[in-house]
């Protein structure tokens, strides 16, 4: 497989392009928001310009990078077990997501101060209309996941990979971080080591790929179709039975993520 690594101007131009489409997405987003679309549509719709424009901006570069690029998605390196793998762990690391709230909330890490709150807990699974779904699917587990494991373990990780695997999917992940909303930096951190663990053992993009969809794919229900609330009154906190509960599905979930990368990693070194 062809390891070379991008040169730092392709580099540079890949993220300076990413900053021009994601502003070019605001502006659009908040245009679409003047005419009345609802928010979370508006900011799909939005997201659909990133695309092109990149293809536009970067024409040199990704003519450039083609062989590499087509190496890194070369279908010979897929097989079931990494789909699978790959699919357990975007899932488990949603869960285990999850359980970090589930725990900050009965230990009173994470309070609601709105008054009037219904303190639950109460659970309830609607969805959006199905055209508002398709969109979100469309670019939440399709086109986002595509394009931004290109930039970061493509582009990123790969110029980064002589430095040693610490600093090249340390530092993947923290630019991961950056074009990211402030408050998800924490869990998109440790998404970007995890996807960055992958690539740097596969040397293929398709693992991290399936495993950033699949997250993206159940924050969409979360966000979408999950309506819950839970706001335990201050005077029954801290709730340590369910913290407790939560924190070891929580270290289940982090074992779990372990194990299926120790199996990954000496699957990939192991005599083909």
């Amino acid at each position: 497989m062809d390891y070379t690594r991008p040169v730092r101007t392709h580099l540079i131009a890949v993220l300076v392009a990413l900053a021009a489409a994601l502003v070019a997405r605001a502006v659009l987003q908040l245009e679409l928001r003047e005419v009345g679309l609802q928010r979370q549509f508006a900011a799909d719709l939005s997201y659909l310009v990133v695309p092109p424009l990149l293809a536009v901006l970067l024409f040199p570069v990704l003519k450039a990078s083609r062989g590499r690029l087509r190496e890194r998605f070369n279908t010979a390196h897929l097989n079931a077990r990494l789909v699978i793998n790959a699919l357990a762990l975007g899932a488990l690391l949603r869960l285990a997501w999850w359980c970090h709230l589930i725990a900050g909330v009965s230990l009173g890490i994470y309070q609601n101060d709105v008054p009037d709150l219904v303190s639950g807990p109460v659970i309830v699974f609607r969805c959006p209309p199905a055209y508002l779904l398709a969109t979100s699917v469309l670019v939440m587990s399709i086109l986002v996941p595509l394009v931004e494991e290109i930039i970061h373990r493509g582009f990123v990780q790969s110029y980064l990979r002589p430095h040693g695997p610490a600093l090249a999917i340390a530092g993947s992940a923290a630019l991961f971080m950056i074009y990211h909303p402030l408050g998800t930096w924490g869990f998109v951190f440790i998404a970007g080591l995890l996807l960055g663990a992958q690539y740097w053992m596969t040397r293929s993009l398709w693992p991290s790929l399936i495993t950033h969809s699949t997250i993206n794919t159940l924050i969409i229900f979360d966000w979408r179709c999950l309506q819950g609330q839970w706001n335990p009154p201050p005077a029954d906190l801290p709730r340590t039975s369910v913290a407790a509960v939560a924190i070891i599905l929580l270290v289940a979930c982090g074992v779990s993520i372990a194990v299926l990368l120790f199996k990954m990693h000496r699957g990939e070194r192991a005599p083909r």
